[in-house]
C-alpha cells in the first residue's frame, strides 16, 4: 500500500508542477510578491497531498526562534521536501540554491522571479563572493537567507560535510544564525520514491549569537544542528 500511495502522490507532484506552471505563469509578470504567493500555494498544495496521500504530516517545533525579519537559517538538508516546506512557514524566505535549478519549469521560473540567490558552483570563489554579495541585498531586504550547509542532499545520521558558503555569510552579514533541524529523510528520502507514514519535523534551534570566530561558529553550527536532526531520528 504504501508504494502505491507513493506512486499516486508522485504524479499528484508533478501534475502540480504542470497545472501550476500552465495556469500561474502569468502572474510572473506582476513581480516578485505575487509569484511569492504562487510558490506559496503550490507548497500548502504538495502538503496537503503528502499528508492525505502518504500520510505525512509537516510539524514546525521552536517557533520562539523563528524569526520573522531579516535572518540567516541553517538548515539541515534531506530532500527535496526541504525546499518546498519552508515556504509555507518563513514570512519572506530567499533560498540559496544550484543555479541549474534556475531552468526548470515552474519551480526555476518562480525562483528566479523572487530573487532566490542562484549560484555556479563550477565558479569555486566567484560563486561564493556573487552569493556573499547577493545575500547582503536580500537580507537587508529582510528576507530569510536560507542555506543548506553541506551544499546537497544528504541520508539521515550520514556523516556530516559542512561546505564554507555558510560561514562567509556569517561573517559577512554579521547576524546571528538560526539552525534549523529536520528528520525530512525519514519520510521523503533524497533518492527513491517511496514516501513512508510519519510526521517529519522542522525544528529551529535557538540562534548562535553573531561574531564568533569561524571555527568556533562551524564546530557549534555542526554540534548543535547535527544532534538535533539526530534526535528527530528518534
Amino acid at each position: 500500500m504504501t508504494t502505491l500511495r507513493s506512486l499516486i502522490f508522485v504524479a499528484w507532484l508533478y501534475l502540480s508542477m504542470a497545472i501550476f506552471a500552465l495556469f500561474m505563469s502569468p502572474v510572473l509578470l506582476f513581480g516578485r510578491d505575487p509569484s511569492m504567493v504562487v510558490i506559496r500555494m503550490w507548497g500548502a498544495f504538495v502538503l496537503f497531498g503528502l499528508r492525505w496521500i502518504c500520510g505525512v504530516r509537516v510539524e514546525v517545533r521552536g517557533l520562539e526562534h523563528r524569526p520573522s525579519g531579516p535572518a540567516l537559517i541553517a538548515g539541515k538538508h534531506q530532500g527535496m521536501l526541504d525546499v518546498i516546506a519552508p515556504f509555507t512557514f518563513l514570512p519572506d524566505p530567499c533560498y540559496i540554491m544550484k543555479k541549474e535549478l534556475i531552468v526548470l519549469p515552474f519551480f526555476g521560473w518562480f525562483a528566479a522571479r523572487t530573487n532566490m540567490i542562484a549560484i555556479d558552483r563550477s565558479a569555486h570563489s566567484a560563486a561564493l563572493k556573487g552569493m556573499v554579495r547577493q545575500a547582503r541585498i536580500r537580507h537587508a531586504e529582510g528576507r530569510q537567507i536560507l542555506i543548506f550547509p553541506e551544499g546537497t542532499r544528504t541520508a539521515p545520521g550520514a556523516p556530516p560535510d559542512y561546505k564554507p558558503g555558510i560561514a562567509a555569510l556569517y561573517r559577512d552579514l554579521d547576524c546571528p544564525c538560526v539552525p534549523m533541524a529536520t528528520n525530512a529523510g525519514q519520510h521523503w528520502p533524497a533518492h527513491g520514491f517511496r514516501r513512508t507514514p510519519g510526521t517529519v519535523v522542522y525544528e529551529f534551534l535557538p540562534a548562535i549569537p553573531a561574531g564568533l570566530k569561524r571555527d568556533a561558529f562551524m564546530a557549534r553550527l555542526e554540534a548543535e544542528l547535527e544532534a538535533a536532526s539526530t534526535k528527530l531520528l528518534g
